[in-house]
């Protein structure tokens, strides 16, 4: 009689969640996800448990963030990094391959039958020399592909984002008796540089290892306080493309203009029409950017050169949108051209770099679960629901290949409450990511990060 009592009251305030929150398809399913746990579930002991489970593992966690922090590496050069990520899944049971589309890791657990879940966190760093004061800055420099040298830090928070991954990892196989199913979680390099998604997945991800049902990753936050994190339904990060653009003129003394066609005046006409595209010719409902950040040309002020080099960024979300704008380049460099007398083999050339990052979409229905899951784990004070933004993830391929597999990446909380409070109040300016001073708070950022993590893959791996 207990039992169908239990049951009775679930279907009534399911029933009542879909009935308050039906014009809000986000909050049906978070409120109804809720209800399911509040009544049938024991989920807060379980977190509980899991909160003292992390934080009896954080020494083992700070001393591993600290040395993936002290020694970054590169995109598409991440040897040791890739190294010891290997090596942590391995130690707990993990099947694991190596050197997948370059340094990229695959660890496989299976646990009986259930939904597979992939866990992803990338490893890369950046040319940037760390100035945060801290006692275990990176101190590493190396030589760049154009042969400088420059120094190494992960500023854009992926030695937090390895280290929570591994913690997860590490609770998921202690809690195995809990769930059933398989997890793959993959180290990936190259994020920086918007290759290492696309290289993995050419290397067979989806068919040398199990097919996800669900793939999750996480994000640091420069601007979300530590102890909290974000969600986004639908789109949360843009396209990412950048381009390349040669204008070309014929040069000569800069005393005599009417006897040259100057590609310095003929880029300068390019960079301004560029910003009708937005403003004129896109739609003010879409998001989009256009942005020319750097020029280059000439060598004296005396001299008109025969070329000058434009390089650009441009975001979107749509695809139609970033066609768009890609179409409208094309005819406003030609129409320049044409308009300067220059002859057809002296038009522009326009070479759309390699390094095209799809946005990132959250799946609405997959969001709003896990936004529950991150209420009833951390708090509902905790968790915010965040605007887009322009910035671009490549862990949005794993959501566009034919598998069609639902994505979800979530903001983690990586600054100090009382710099965000203080920042706030306009008293200071907090530095972005890729920012020589950006430091994570990295005790609540892991402990938040692994607690939204595993409280994320313990919900998927729930039987349908």
């Amino acid at each position: 009689m207990y039992m169908y009592y239990r049951i009775a009251i679930f279907f009534y305030t399911s029933l009542l969640a879909f009935a308050l929150n039906a014009q809000n398809p986000i909050a049906d399913l978070k409120a109804s996800a809720k209800a399911s746990h509040s009544v049938l579930g024991g989920e807060q002991d379980q977190y509980e448990a899991l909160k003292k489970a992390i934080a009896e593992d954080y020494s083992y966690l700070e001393a591993l963030y600290i040395h993936y922090h002290q020694n970054p590496e590169l995109s598409f050069y991440e040897k040791e990094t890739s190294r010891r990520m290997a090596e942590e899944l391995q130690k707990i049971g993990f099947e694991v391959t190596e050197k997948v589309g370059g340094y990229g890791v695959v660890g496989v657990y299976k646990n009986g039958n259930g939904p597979t879940i992939l866990v992803r966190a990338d490893m890369d760093a950046l040319p940037i020399v760390e100035e945060t004061g801290k006692s275990y800055a990176s101190t590493v420099t190396t030589t760049d592909e154009q042969g400088k040298t420059v120094g190494v830090m992960h500023a854009c928070g992926h030695d937090v984002h390895m280290t929570v991954w591994t913690g997860t990892a590490r609770r998921l196989i202690d809690l195995k008796d809990q769930w059933s199913g398989t997890l793959v979680f993959i180290g990936q390099p190259a994020e920086e540089r918007a290759g290492g998604a696309k290289a993995m997945l050419g290397d067979g991800l989806f068919e040398r290892f199990p097919v996800p049902d669900h793939a999750i990753a996480l994000h640091v936050n420069s601007n979300l306080a530590a102890g909290k994190v974000g969600y986004c339904p639908g789109y949360t990060m843009a396209n990412v493309d950048m381009m390349d653009i040669s204008v070309y003129g014929e040069g000569g003394h800069g005393a005599y203009p009417h006897t040259t066609k100057d590609p310095v005046i003929l880029a300068a006409r390019i960079v301004v029409a560029l910003q009708t595209i937005v403003s004129r010719e896109i739609s003010p409902l879409e998001p989009a950017v256009v942005t020319v950040g750097a020029i280059n040309g000439g060598t004296k002020g005396n001299v008109i050169p025969n070329e000058v080099q434009l390089q650009l960024t441009m975001r979107s979300y749509s695809d139609e949108v970033r066609n768009a704008i890609i179409e409208k380049i094309e005819r406003i460099c030609k129409g320049v051209a044409i308009s300067a007398g220059l002859e057809e083999d002296q038009y522009p050339k326009i070479v759309l770099r390699d390094e095209f990052t799809p946005a990132t979409y959250n799946q609405p229905a997959l969001t709003g679960r896990l936004a529950s899951v991150f209420q009833e784990a951390l708090g509902e004070a905790n968790v915010v629901e965040t605007s887009p933004v322009m910035g671009g993830e490549d862990f949005s391929m794993y959501g566009r290949t034919e598998q069609e597999v639902p994505i979800m990446m979530f903001w983690l909380g990586a600054v100090e409450p009382t710099k965000v409070e203080a920042a706030e109040k306009g008293e200071i300016n907090l530095p972005s990511l890729h920012n020589s001073g950006f430091a994570p708070e990295p005790k609540a950022s892991i402990k938040t990060g692994v607690l939204a993590m595993t409280a994320a893959a313990l919900d998927l791996l729930k039987p349908n």
